[in-house]
């Protein structure tokens, strides 16, 4: 087992890590820059170390100084948490270079994963099921339309590279291809470095549901179920839940062993998602890996009793999968709501500031992980995540009546956040019944 890890992120995944490292028995090194100076993460790490000013090119996303802030520390893992760094092949290729273990898949499975097109050809080559669209990237705009006429329309056009909605435009017309085409190019140019793009054909009504991996080095591969992440807003996750909402059990079988065929088809090793879009008709297709633990994570651990941030360390120190040769089983239903720093009545502008007071929610299945308290100032530089509500209960209905009591004792003050908008949602009846799906938060919210 590892002596000391470092980890290579802020706010609340931070936390979450250090907290596992803890129970584990392994120093921690905090890592933060000048604007995080006084964050919880820094004092509850057993040592911490500034990596630079606020912007985070200049510090997060420095590896010369966060694999420096390693060194002198002497630890002999990093983790790198979520975003960031953490689907960078270059950081983890550092990391070796200069052994230091990183606590998550190799290099090669990051590339892989990362260039979505091309994880889309490997996994057409292993029969598992992708949406119709370009055989990898579309050049320019004449093969873009050849592409989309043969599809037929609705097709959306996808970055290659990053995530997060960005790159990413909805084309229902041929008259419209050029201009978004252009857009998405662009788009993924200023938002990942490459502009690259491919063309799919748009599923209506989609909705987003990802399995989670557990992959050893030794070719052990499991898969602890699933999660349901199809309230979105702009293609940010709001929502997560697990188990997913009106799945059957059959096809909830069946894409969990295309999952585990998926991981293998890469070699895939550490912790990951793999990530499909599922029609009203429970037609599945695979979209994407994400090479990383999840913001979502936590519903899985809450219906499995599995903690996934440990299991990631066991692994990358040489430990072997746990779970294989059985099912993992789920109880219960857990939803997770994603707690930003955002004015919801205002277009959801951002809002950082000082938070004046701070109460959270508490009592059974009640879950917070966060960063915040009273008098602490959220910086203007970083992602809006401040917190997230994790409620778990015996059935879906009894989660969503727990949740509703926790988001009413949830209070933060000083600052907008979304806690007001996910009542509304939990509120809504197409909610409570399950009739979800990714355009689910603009159809009845009107955004």
């Amino acid at each position: 087992m590892f002596k000391k890890i470092l980890v290579a992120n802020r706010g609340e995944i931070a936390v979450r890590i250090i907290r596992a490292c803890k129970e584990l028995g392994i120093e921690s090194v905090a890592v933060y820059s000048t604007a995080d100076k006084n964050s919880i993460h820094t004092s509850l790490a057993d040592l911490s170390i500034c990596i630079g000013p606020p912007p985070p090119n200049k510090s997060y996303l420095n590896i010369n100084n966060i694999i420096s802030a390693a060194l002198v520390t002497n630890c002999d893992a990093l983790h790198p948490g979520y975003g960031f760094l953490a689907e960078n092949p270059s950081f983890e290729e550092n990391c070796s270079d200069n052994d230091i273990t990183f606590i998550g898949p190799p290099s090669d499975a990051i590339s892989l994963s990362g260039n979505k097109s091309m994880a889309i050809e490997v996994m057409k080559k292993h029969k598992i099921p992708v949406i119709p669209g370009s055989s990898g990237n579309v050049e320019n705009l004449r093969q873009a339309l050849n592409i989309s006429r043969k599809l037929g329309y609705p097709v959306i056009i996808k970055a290659s590279f990053g995530g997060g909605g960005k790159g990413m435009r909805i084309c229902r017309h041929s008259h419209d291809l050029e201009s978004l085409f252009s857009l998405a190019k662009s788009e993924s140019l200023s938002s990942f470095g490459k502009s690259e793009v491919y063309i799919e054909k748009y599923i209506q009504k989609p909705r987003h549901i990802e399995f989670q991996i557990i992959a050893d080095n030794y070719g052990n591969i499991s898969c602890a179920g699933e999660r349901e992440c199809s309230i979105q807003r702009r293609h940010q996750k709001l929502i997560e839940e697990a188990p997913a909402a009106r799945l059957s059990q059959k096809t909830r079988r069946v894409i969990k062993e295309y999952a585990v065929r998926a991981a293998r088809a890469i070699n895939y090793k550490n912790l990951g998602t793999i990530e499909f879009l599922v029609d009203e008709n429970e037609n599945f297709y695979f979209i994407e890996i994400n090479s990383r633990i999840q913001v979502e994570h936590p519903v899985t651990e809450m219906v499995t009793g599995i903690d996934l941030i440990k299991e990631q360390i066991k692994i990358a120190s040489g430990e072997r999968n746990a779970f294989t040769g059985r099912d993992i089983l789920a109880s219960g239903n857990a939803i997770e709501f994603r707690i930003n720093a955002e004015d919801s009545e205002n277009n959801f502008a951002p809002s950082p500031g000082k938070i004046t007071d701070c109460f959270l929610p508490g009592g059974p299945g009640i879950r917070v992980d966060t960063f915040i308290h009273s008098n602490y100032i959220v910086p203007p530089f970083y992602d809006s995540l401040i917190a997230k509500l994790i409620v778990w209960a015996n059935s879906r209905d009894e989660a969503i009546s727990r949740a509703s009591r926790a988001l009413s004792e949830f209070r933060i003050e000083g600052i907008k956040t979304t806690i007001p908008f996910h009542k509304k949602i939990i509120s809504n009846e197409n909610f409570k019944a399950g009739k979800i799906h990714t355009h689910f938060i603009e159809e009845e919210f009107a955004l």
